[in-house]
């Protein structure tokens, strides 16, 4: 049979080399690995297995005695006794199907829980640069479509591939037993089988690559469509008709393929189904004429094509067995490439734990560009189900190549380099500003500091530690950043807050609150702290959610502060007082201001100006302003109108 030793793999061989999944045995061993911890389970199911077959072989041999003995003899109690059997055995039988069913789902669903949290820890291990060259929705599909594949495989596949194999050859055996002769010339029909499956499953397997593929396109659009952000694009820019004729688009290519796939699907079986039927009506008439000729009961021959009906349901099911394995196995494979993931930010095995930061941060020569490594993304090689990971979903564009650009860029600044030979230090308890043009390179200095990213040379130092040398959790213990663009979980205030410091007491979130001068607003809504925020903090206004957000790394109280812009977005009541609270919270803590706020530049310690990935200029205002360099000219265009604030 086509099952044994490397059958299978020359099997797929013979499939269409694009369809073709890349099913190997290091893949499979590495599948049977998840599912070690199962053992007991799985000898359970296999014992399940093996004993419902054996149950399914006694019907035909009952009939042949009912036939053959009970009747011509007209002995009732025999036939009682057949007939009870004929009761009882399915009664057992499903009774074993129930537990090797609970059996056969806990070990799926175990196997899946292993699988999903592995990839879930993974990718949030992964960095920044990762998830900003990977589509939202493609991990997505990772971590829910792909898992229930690989479920699929453990729970159904492979288990219904054991069934058949073992009903396969349990009923070759007895059929054996039986007549042997009769058993070839129904097995003769196997190459028919073979030959259907290789050429309608090949095209089956293309129109179902093709269907997941346009399946995926059209999940990829809804989740950029109807979101928060994609939706308030569509409706300002009148585009929702365009959108519904877009959409319909992708819903007809599904539809289409669907359609093929099923009108095929149906000639593939119509077949099979033929060539069983021929199969069938060749052992009932060679078999009849061993009955007329006397060597063979009516019995016998009824027993007989009960058990070619059995032969050929499994054997039509392993015809396809190659491709419906690899399929789901494909999923397990789409799950590893993501585990296999280089960590480009990893903590080494003898990381140091600082106990006590005191601050001290130092750039040496450090350089950094927007490179992207291939090895850290998913793969472009097509597989069953699978597009591009990073094809544009309107334009159908592929992978855009990063040239270096940083992502605050703009068309005077665009350079290889978003960072080139920074070299500066910050003492504990300093407050340092950046300034500069925009896409100088502020926002991708201030993701170094808390290791989203790692130089691309050049060495950044903690207190005298090399960033590199250092734990994550130190990192982020001794680290507070208010980011350019806040975001905010769809919950509750309080629970915003907390993601901070999840053991802080309410006493200690009112005071955070009240620091950010956020506090008040707060408890004039009417769930207080118990309020929902909505999707990314939407029923807030941009300067709420940014005060929640400093109040957030309020609570937090690191040791190093980095902020980003942080004031941006509040009116200049709001800014004065979150001035004068900022004045507070950076005091004797070591800051990194990006600002845009003539209060904050005139308190800094140091001010670092920025320009093309270069600082260019370092001192204090006056100092700064003296040398009639950039500051200079930055102070004229964008601090005039705030001098009377100074």
């Amino acid at each position: 049979m086509m099952m044994r030793g490397g059958g299978w793999f020359s099997y797929m061989k013979g499939m269409d080399a694009k369809a073709r999944p890349n099913v190997t045995r290091r893949l499979l061993l590495r599948v049977l690995a998840y599912a070690t911890p199962y053992r007991a389970q799985i000898a359970g199911m296999l014992g399940a297995i093996v004993f419902t077959t054996a149950l399914s072989l006694l019907n035909p041999l009952i009939f042949r005695e009912i036939i053959d003995s009970a009747l011509p003899e007209k002995d009732f109690a025999k036939l009682n006794l057949l007939a009870l059997g004929l009761v009882l055995i399915p009664l057992f039988s499903g009774g074993v199907r129930i537990i090797q069913r609970k059996l056969n789902v806990s070990i799926g669903e175990g196997v899946i829980y292993d699988l999903r949290v592995a990839l879930y820890h993974h990718l949030q291990k992964m960095s920044l640069r990762f998830f900003t060259n990977t589509k939202t929705g493609e991990l997505m599909s990772r971590l829910n479509n792909d898992v229930v594949g690989a479920q699929n495989a453990i729970s159904n596949t492979i288990v219904a591939l054991i069934t058949n194999i073992v009903t396969v050859i349990a009923t070759l055996a007895v059929m054996l037993s039986i007549e042997w002769r009769l058993t070839i010339l129904g097995v003769l029909v196997l190459p028919f089988f073979i030959v259907i499956a290789r050429r309608l499953g090949a095209r089956l397997q293309k129109i179902a690559r093709d269907q997941m593929g346009h399946n995926a396109q059209m999940n990829a659009m809804m989740n950029e469509t109807l979101n928060i952000s994609g939706a308030l694009l569509v409706k300002l820019f009148g585009r929702i008709d365009a959108e519904v004729e877009h959409f319909e688009k992708r819903a007809a290519d599904v539809r289409d393929s669907g359609v093929r796939r099923a009108v095929l699907g149906s000639q593939f079986f119509v077949m099979i189904g033929l060539v069983s039927v021929v199969g069938t009506a060749a052992v009932y008439w060679v078999g009849g004429v061993l009955v007329i000729q006397g060597d063979f009961t009516i019995g016998t021959i009824v027993a007989f094509a009960a058990y070619l009906t059995q032969l050929y349901t499994p054997l039509q099911a392993l015809t396809n067995a190659p491709v419906d394995f690899a399929q789901s196995i494909v999923s397990f494979e789409r799950v590893f490439e993501i585990i296999d993931l280089p960590l480009e930010i990893a903590e080494r095995a003898d990381a140091h734990n600082l106990e006590a930061v005191r601050g001290e941060l130092v750039f040496e020569d450090v350089s950094f560009r927007y490179d992207v490594d291939e090895s850290q993304l998913l793969t472009d090689v097509e597989r069953i189900g699978k597009i591009d990971s990073v094809t544009a979903t309107r334009s159908g564009r592929g992978r855009r190549r990063d040239n270096g650009k940083s992502a605050a860029g703009s068309a005077h600044q665009a350079r290889d380099l978003a960072l080139e030979q920074l070299s500066f230090r910050i003492a504990p308890g300093q407050l340092v500003a950046l300034v500069g043009p925009s896409g100088a390179g502020k926002t991708t200095l201030t993701y170094l500091i808390p290791r989203l990213y790692d130089p691309s040379q050049g060495l950044i130092r903690l207190d005298g530690h090399d960033l590199r040398d250092l734990t994550l959790r130190t990192m982020a213990a001794n680290i507070g950043m208010v980011t350019q663009e806040t975001y905010l979980f769809h919950d509750t205030i309080r629970t915003n807050l907390l993601y901070a410091k999840p053991d802080a007491t309410q006493t200690e979130i009112e005071a955070a609150a009240e620091v950010a001068h956020i506090h008040d607003f707060i408890t004039g809504l009417s769930e207080g702290y118990d309020s929902i925020v909505g999707e990314r903090g939407y029923r807030l206004s941009g300067g709420e959610k940014q005060r929640i957000a400093i109040a957030r790394v309020v609570l937090k109280d690191p040791r190093i502060l980095v902020l980003d812009e942080a004031t941006s977005h509040l009116d200049s009541q709001s800014e004065a007082l979150i001035q004068d609270a900022l004045s507070h919270i950076m005091r004797g803590r070591t800051s990194i201001v990006i600002a845009h706020r003539l209060s904050t530049i005139l308190a800094a310690d140091t001010i670092l100006v920025m320009d093309r990935g270069r600082i260019v200029e370092r001192g204090s205002h006056v100092e700064l302003l003296a040398g009639a360099g950039l500051y200079a000219k930055l102070y004229e265009t964008q601090f005039s109108q705030q001098r009377e604030l100074a």
